[in-house]
């Protein structure tokens, strides 16, 4: 497919060689588009930020990996390493903004329109060794006794730094064998998988015993305690039953309790009616001295 769109193309009728390349006889760049501003040194290329923004324009923040078509030119050398500016717009708002390369530091820098996150990282956070500069170069050759401190501090840091690193290195010679380490993973694996199928079947019994559908949480400290706080009645139904029945029995028809000396009056008179007999409480000697008994005055 690549050869035939580079051998296919179309020459018209009345091109000849002498007029050039098919670019001069139409009178275009082989860049097109991306060269339309050629004649001022600019080049149109694909710029990709390179770390987070702000806008200066809006105050958006704009994220790493964004990218703009950007107008690439040349404003300066270092050494003979040449120094780009790409001038790009914003995509939320018409600000401009400029970002040059550092190629002394090995970075971006933004000249204008815009303003850098702040998110560098610093070598003596992690401990790491740091790399001379340009200038630091330049003077351990030129000046013996910086060299010769230089070289103090790089043989304290190494005297300092062996045990550590023979610690690091007796553990990866002793983590090098994978099979061991697979092995090991896979078997706190199914130590961990069988544990959790206990508790849910433990979950499962319990759901089943309460009649509960809603998902168990793993119980805690707090949950112990506050459990072993409370307490519950152990009555049997039928005790709680009659309870209720003496209690409908013994209150009064009016919707207030009886008092102490009715509720005893009342029971002597279940007293007196399970010594009567029957003979005795059907005659009306029988019913006057249940009505003596109760202290009923009779009618005359």
């Amino acid at each position: 497919m690549a050869e035939r769109k580079a051998t296919n193309k179309y020459y018209p009728p009345d091109w000849t060689p002498n007029q050039g390349s098919l670019n001069t006889y139409h009178g275009s760049h082989p860049l097109r588009e991306r060269a339309r501003k050629i004649k001022q040194g600019i080049m149109i290329v694909r710029f990709e930020l390179p770390f987070n923004i702000w806008c200066g324009g809006c105050g958006s923040h704009v994220g790493m990996g964004v990218r703009y078509n950007a107008e690439k030119t040349t404003v300066g050398q270092y050494y003979s390493t040449r120094i780009f500016k790409f001038r790009m717009k914003c995509h939320l708002c018409d600000n401009h903004f400029e970002i040059t390369t550092d190629p002394q530091n090995c970075d971006y820098v933004v000249t204008s329109g815009a303003s850098r996150k702040n998110e560098r990282w610093e070598h003596t956070e992690g401990e790491t060794v740091s790399v001379e500069g340009h200038s630091d170069k330049e003077r351990m050759a030129s000046d013996p006794m910086f060299k010769l401190e230089h070289s103090v501090q790089d043989e304290e840091k190494v005297t300092e730094e062996t045990p550590r690193l023979d610690l690091l290195q007796n553990l990866q010679d002793e983590k090098k064998d994978d099979f061991a380490i697979n092995q090991l993973l896979r078997k706190r694996f199914r130590e961990e998988k069988k544990h959790l199928e206990e508790e849910e079947e433990q979950d499962r019994q319990l759901q089943k015993k309460a009649s509960i559908s809603i998902p168990l949480v793993p119980e805690n400290d707090k949950d112990i305690v506050a459990a072993k706080k409370m307490h519950y009645s152990h009555q049997d139904p039928s005790q709680i039953r009659k309870r209720k029945r003496r209690d409908i029995k013994t209150q009064s028809l009016f919707g207030k309790k009886r008092g102490k000396l009715e509720m005893a009056k009342l029971r002597m008179d279940s007293k007196i009616f399970s010594g009567i007999g029957s003979s005795s409480l059907g005659s009306s000697s029988g019913v006057k001295q249940l009505r003596t008994k109760l202290g009923i005055q009779t009618k005359k």
